[in-house]
């Protein structure tokens, strides 16, 4: 393996069939919220906590979220103070970008067709042996219908950012020479052949792409975010986190790129 292709994640347009079990879960406490339906009330776990245009995330929503998404992390994350606060930011961020994402969706008019889902569907239980998809989703006490509606949002999410960056992404010659001189040319590569040739010239294009996509999606979001109005409440957050989120934001752990 060459230097600078290792495996890293992909973001974007390289999305494709498979996305994160526990992300999932976490976005099947928010198809109502991202559907623009929840409406806060007195109780204070129904105190809005994120609010991007007409979209309202509340305080139970998140940390019914953050219950979910500490199942990816050490056990003893609430014993580690920093990391427990740079969980809490990472999933509030992450929330936050995909309520934007889909409210770009609906301007732009984007949707997900039945055909689509059911593809994506069909893609994805081909990755799992007979029946046991279904009883993965029992085993976190999530039903088939809730997923469904969920791979359907992250399926929108695809789209629209696909829709907005496969433009952008131009892969030059002049590009393909400069990568091969930093990261292939002191690797010796065994070239004997001209197909061995041709998946060398792939691979690099395949991480240029990446690397491309990555820095267009970086400004993309800057660009949503100073397009709608973004509401986030600090008294809520300051309670949830017991830190200011304004105090948050200078320390720049919540990088507004973190998807």
């Amino acid at each position: 393996m060459f230097k600078g292709w290792k495996s890293s994640t992909a973001i974007g347009v390289s999305m494709t069939k498979f996305f994160s079990l526990i992300n999932g879960l976490i976005g099947l406490l928010l198809l109502y919220v991202f559907a623009g339906c929840m409406n806060a009330g007195s109780n204070p776990d129904d105190e809005h906590l994120i609010r991007v245009s007409d979209r309202v995330l509340t305080v139970l929503e998140f940390n019914q979220a953050f219950e979910i998404s500490k199942t990816a992390y050490p056990h003893n994350l609430r014993h580690e103070s920093d990391n427990f606060k740079d969980a809490q930011l990472r999933l509030l961020n992450q929330l936050m970008v995909e309520m934007i994402i889909l409210e770009r969706a609906e301007e732009l008019g984007l949707y997900v067709s039945d055909a689509e889902l059911e593809k994506a569907v069909a893609d994805i239980k081909s990755d799992y042996p007979e029946d046991t998809f279904e009883k993965t989703l029992l085993e976190f006490a999530v039903s088939y219908e809730s997923w469904e509606v969920r791979l359907r949002n992250r399926l929108l999410m695809e789209k629209v950012v696909d829709s907005e960056l496969k433009n952008q992404i131009v892969i030059t010659s002049e590009d393909i020479a400069k990568y091969y001189e930093k990261n292939v040319k002191d690797q010796k590569p065994d070239m004997d052949s001209a197909a061995k040739m041709e998946d060398i010239n792939e691979m690099m294009i395949k991480h240029l792409r990446q690397e491309k996509t990555e820095e267009a999606y970086k400004k993309w979001i800057k660009d949503l975010k100073q397009r709608y109005t973004i509401e986030i409440n600090s008294i809520q957050w300051e309670k949830i986190s017991g830190f200011d989120y304004s105090e948050d934001q200078n320390l720049g752990t919540l990088d507004s790129t973190d998807n």
